[in-house]
């Protein structure tokens, strides 16, 4: 699949390559016209919003030798050296954990070499898809006091050669109490021209005495034009699929990939549901004990796309239902299907079947029999569907 930003093991961030955001690009830009680069930042924004990208854009803008008039120039030595993600002043740290390569005490340094690829060769990706890329996705990563003492050493030493030193920190809510207390003083009383910017999904496990040394920029989903305009010119999707992508992912570029490499799986997760949903109306036990036959069968992560599917169908099929077409976010293959399931969604019914799916995908996600939890869902099911 083509991927956006990539080059030849490069990545050329530049402002106007980062899909939307033009507001907060606009104002990163002028704070540094203005000479008012606060020392702390938080770039604040959900997954897929494009906020570790704008938080590299940034730093190389700040640090280009031959700014334009709103971008970098993207051949400086600094920009180049930022385009592989290798400048001396450009520091990162993110979650890890231990692997098969790192059996103790695992900071980012560690993972930098797949950190890289992932961000030259991904650009918009998940906190799972970088486990998965570090070949542990069955564990939550961290940041430790290690972490913490690694980041005081580095911002320790003198710039090499950048005006700011960069230190990025991705997802600060996997800091623990220990490990943030430790970087407390220096955010603080940083050293003279260094910047640091931590880029979150959700703040509340974040320490208020942290949040409180920290300048936010608050970051909206990407624009559903924007994000149909990339899939258009950079993915060479049709207007029709680029418009049915784009509002299914509601502004989250990582989920809008996602569906352009599961296209097929998405066809797939709608047949079984239909199988599904229709068995439990005809009440036919036979057909519903041969389809849990057959989808125990699948992976866990399947199952858990499956059931992930279903809890998105039935919300579209209420607001259809509730005749609300201009929030019902489907492609043409699942709206089809609704305009006839949806007169099953209403409002007496669609609570008790979204929590009882939603159980399902609970129940698989900490390993529970599949067959069981299957069976159990669709006794519920047998009587909620025709309420």
């Amino acid at each position: 699949m083509k991927n956006e930003l990539t080059f030849q093991g490069s990545i050329y961030m530049f402002f106007n390559e980062i899909i939307g955001q033009d507001e907060i690009k606009q104002k990163l830009i002028k704070s540094v016209k203005d000479n008012r680069i606060s020392h702390a930042q938080l770039f604040l924004g959900t997954e897929g919003c494009g906020s570790l990208l704008l938080s590299i854009a940034y730093s190389q803008y700040i640090n280009c030798y031959n700014r334009k008039e709103g971008d970098s120039c993207g051949i400086c030595p600094s920009c180049v050296k930022f385009s592989k993600l290798t400048h001396p002043d450009l520091h990162f740290v993110f979650p890890v954990t231990t692997s098969e390569k790192v059996k103790k005490d695992p900071i980012s340094e560690n993972y930098i070499s797949q950190w890289r690829e992932l961000i030259i060769n991904s650009p918009y990706f998940s906190e799972n898809q970088w486990y998965e890329y570090i070949k542990v996705e069955n564990k939550q990563g961290y940041i430790s006091v290690k972490e913490s003492n690694e980041i005081i050493r580095k911002l320790g030493y003198k710039t090499y050669e950048a005006e700011y030193k960069t230190m990025i920190i991705w997802l600060p809510e996997r800091m623990n109490p220990s490990s943030a207390n430790k970087i407390l003083k220096l955010l603080e009383e940083p050293e003279d021209k260094t910047l640091f910017i931590m880029v979150s999904e959700n703040t509340g496990p974040v320490l208020p005495t942290i949040l409180s040394r920290l300048q936010i920029t608050k970051l909206a989903k990407i624009e559903k034009q924007s994000i149909e305009k990339s899939l258009i010119n950079k993915y060479s999707l049709s207007p029709s699929e680029a418009e049915d992508i784009a509002g299914i992912a509601n502004g989250n570029m990582v989920k809008a990939l996602s569906l352009i490499q599961l296209k097929g799986e998405t066809s797939l997760n709608l047949s079984k549901f239909r199988e599904f949903m229709l068995s439990c109306y005809k009440h036919d036990l036979p057909e519903i004990q041969n389809w849990i036959d057959n989808m125990s069968g699948q992976g866990r992560e399947k199952i858990k796309d499956f059931l992930e599917f279903s809890l998105r169908i039935i919300r579209e099929n209420l607001m259809i239902n509730q005749e609300l077409p201009e929030i019902t976010y489907m492609d043409q293959e699942e709206k089809d299907f609704s305009l006839k399931f949806s007169k099953f969604i209403n409002l007496t019914n669609v609570y008790a079947i979204y929590e009882e799916f939603n159980n399902a995908y609970n129940y698989i996600e900490s390993n529970a029999n599949n067959k069981i939890v299957f069976f159990d869902l669709a006794l519920k099911i047998f009587s909620l569907i025709k309420k």
